[in-house]
């Protein structure tokens, strides 16, 4: 039935953030199209692109599912929706949940509506960390290269990353 695996990042940064984030992460799997198997330590991070906001909590789940990534793709804009995210006032700005598809098998998709792998991941230690939480060795299906190798040469060291304790 759960033919293919994916990894979601997941974030907030308005209201109770942590449980934001959970709560994303229960609905995601509460359908029955996809089911949990791994979920990295939640983070505290510093906002990237548009500064003035507040930090974010991260963190990213491996699911496995029986949708395709442009249903699964709907599926967490819905979820997004129903928590009350409306239209990006600002891109990149204050969210109060955010959910990314950041791998989907091994799948390369260049469409207007998703691009996979994600096209920023490789950019972005507040989902590196998470994926290295899960499997270091995930490789990514362009650059040739394990999240973790990824995180190592990171040059941007200016992405404040904190775990949540």
């Amino acid at each position: 039935m759960f033919a293919h695996t994916a990894f979601v990042g997941v974030g907030s940064n308005l209201g109770d953030k942590q449980e934001n984030c959970l709560c994303g992460i229960a609905a995601l799997t509460s359908d029955g199209h996809s089911r949990l198997l791994n979920q990295s330590r939640l983070y505290r991070t510093a906002p990237v692109d548009y500064l003035d906001q507040d930090w974010f909590v991260n963190c990213a789940v491996q699911i496995e599912t029986c949708l395709d990534p442009f249903q699964l793709l709907a599926v967490l804009q819905n979820i997004q929706k129903q928590v009350g995210r409306v239209q990006d006032a600002v891109r990149f700005g204050p969210r109060i949940l955010d959910m990314d598809i950041i791998f989907f098998d091994a799948a390369i998709i260049d469409h207007s509506d998703l691009t996979l792998p994600h096209p920023r991941m490789h950019l972005r230690r507040f989902v590196l960390i998470p994926l290295c939480d899960m499997d270091p060795n995930l490789r990514h299906p362009i650059l040739d290269q394990t999240v973790r190798q990824l995180l190592d040469n990171l040059e941007d060291a200016g992405q404040g990353v904190v775990e949540l304790s």
